[in-house]
């Protein structure tokens, strides 16, 4: 924040002005404060007045970031799925055996949900006017690569012998619904108990691995 120096015994003012070269600071700083009004207000109850005033801007200035609030949207859903494939692209890297590759990215997987649950819900979790708003742009072009990175180390799995049947896809499907079911759960309905969510969604890995692969 920019600083005015004053002679005035309470000290200096700041200003709530961002200075220039600050724009990526202040853009973070929508789209951090757009994700909570989303999931609370809805696509339609979110404005872009209460957007801006959340962060304390004018609606024009707002507007020097972002065309609309669906471009607002549509840029929470892009880089939470390039964080998504970005922790996968580390683990493929760094990791050579593809089964301990796949628990990997499912712990990932599950540990974005619980660390960014409202992007999360706003990825996977939208309503039909905000998929067509921004989340099924970026779930249409960047959710595919995301599934297939986890069909890619199934289909080396696979190769290796270690797959129960011969649908790499299919198992796929199983291991991301089995992942999402637990972090859905967690994330919007906080009020149960569910005890150790770590231990929760590590046994419902465990119990994928074991149903899905051979031993």
């Amino acid at each position: 924040m920019s600083v005015l120096v004053s002679s005035s015994p309470q000290g200096p003012v700041r200003s709530g002005r961002k200075p220039k070269g600050e724009g990526h600071s202040r853009r973070a700083e929508i789209l951090a404060a757009a994700e909570r009004i989303f999931v609370e207000h809805g696509y339609e109850g979110a404005t872009i007045r209460k957007i801006a005033d959340e962060v304390g801007l004018s609606s024009t200035a707002l507007y020097m970031h972002f065309a609309d609030k669906g471009e607002i949207l549509q840029d929470i859903c892009r880089q939470a799925f390039e964080e998504l494939l970005a922790a996968n692209r580390r683990i493929t890297t760094d990791e050579p055996d593809p089964q301990a590759r796949l628990r990997a990215m499912l712990q990932a997987y599950v540990a974005f949900g619980f660390a960014q649950p409202n992007a999360y819900r706003l990825i996977y979790l939208t309503r039909p006017i905000e998929a067509r708003s921004g989340a099924q742009n970026a779930a249409e072009t960047q959710g595919p690569e995301l599934f297939r990175s986890f069909q890619v180390v199934l289909e080396e799995i696979k190769v290796a012998g270690r797959l129960r049947g011969d649908d790499a896809a299919g198992a796929a499907r199983l291991f991301w619904a089995g992942t999402h079911g637990i972090v859905s759960l967690i994330i919007t309905k906080p009020y149960f108990d569910w005890g150790d969510t770590r231990v929760l969604s590590d046994g419902m890995i465990d119990a994928l691995i074991r149903g899905l692969l051979k031993a």
